[in-house]
């Protein structure tokens, strides 16, 4: 690995975590529990942001033609879906938990891959979604914490991360690079929570907000928009740096730095039972990225 692959992977690992641990302390902490305003705020700045970079020349955005965007608008719904559920998700679980299930999106791709494009799947890969699986499945009964909506939006959540893997696969070649997607599903995003504030009453909800002018609500939102796009930007670059092998490494690593930093940040009660099973996750991911770095599909 280059230098600069090194560089960037800090980079993303960094941004991540700040990411995560800063969308948490404004859904948990501060318990701004309104998602279509929290992540259309963080889809507009990333719009934003991106839109300034390509101006300016940092990235590159195609314009692409009607029916490569029309193609992609499926993937920019199932997006939306993500951010929201997650966003709920993460308000009511503790970080290590939603990762662990966010990450059993996996299962919903590898079953995808065997079941129905009758791939030929490695046993390393098969084993890695059975340890997922298992983590996922037995979180709920040893969480000492276990709450009902939470994992009910973390499930929403990863059966939308599966579809959309799936979904961004089935369409590539595609004349879309992965900057072209993103910004896509920024336009779509913030259109659409726009719309969506005032029907779900996230609107009226916000007037009410403890802490709508304190400055570190104010302060928090504006590094999660931010922090968001970074995560974007980083993981993108990254991507075209080193293998998958290496991005997946990467990921593993940016995701135990956050759990590991929010079990001390944050309050919580993690149980033996819990503990293990996120340890038995964190063994599926890292199987994961051992197939990944040998070269397999």
């Amino acid at each position: 690995m280059s230098g600069r692959g090194r560089l960037v992977g800090l980079a993303f690992c960094t941004c991540y975590l700040a990411a995560h641990l800063t969308n948490k302390y404004v859904l948990s902490v501060l318990k701004f529990t309104c998602p279509t305003l929290f992540q259309g705020w963080q889809t507009l700045v990333g719009g934003l942001l991106l839109h300034v970079s390509w101006k300016l020349g940092w990235v590159e955005i195609n314009s692409s033609s009607r029916s490569d965007v029309l193609a992609w608008l499926p993937a920019s719904v199932l997006f939306v879906g993500i951010i929201y559920a997650g966003s709920r998700a993460l308000s009511r679980l503790a970080i290590p938990v939603f990762l662990t299930l966010h990450n059993a999106a996996e299962v919903i791709v590898c079953g995808h891959r065997m079941c129905f494009r009758k791939e030929k799947t490695p046993p390393a890969k098969i084993c890695s979604a059975l340890l997922l699986l298992a983590a996922a499945g037995s979180l709920p009964f040893n969480d000492a914490q276990f709450d009902p909506d939470g994992y009910f939006w973390a499930v929403i959540h990863l059966l939308g991360v599966g579809a959309y893997k799936i979904l961004q696969k089935s369409l590539k070649p595609s004349a879309l690079s992965d900057i072209d997607q993103q910004y896509l599903n920024y336009i779509f995003s913030v259109a659409l929570l726009a719309a969506a504030a005032h029907p779900t009453g996230d609107l009226l909800r916000a007037l009410d907000f403890p802490f709508l002018y304190v400055y570190r609500f104010h302060g928090s939102c504006c590094a999660s928009g931010l922090l968001g796009f970074l995560v974007t930007l980083s993981a993108v670059k990254l991507k075209s740096l080193v293998a998958p092998g290496q991005c997946a490494a990467w990921l593993l690593l940016a995701q135990v730095a956050t759990a590991g930093s929010s079990v001390l940040l944050f309050e919580g009660v993690l149980t033996r039972a819990a503990v293990g099973c996120l340890l038995l996750g964190g063994l599926g991911e890292a199987l994961l990225v051992f197939a990944e770095r040998r070269g397999t599909p």
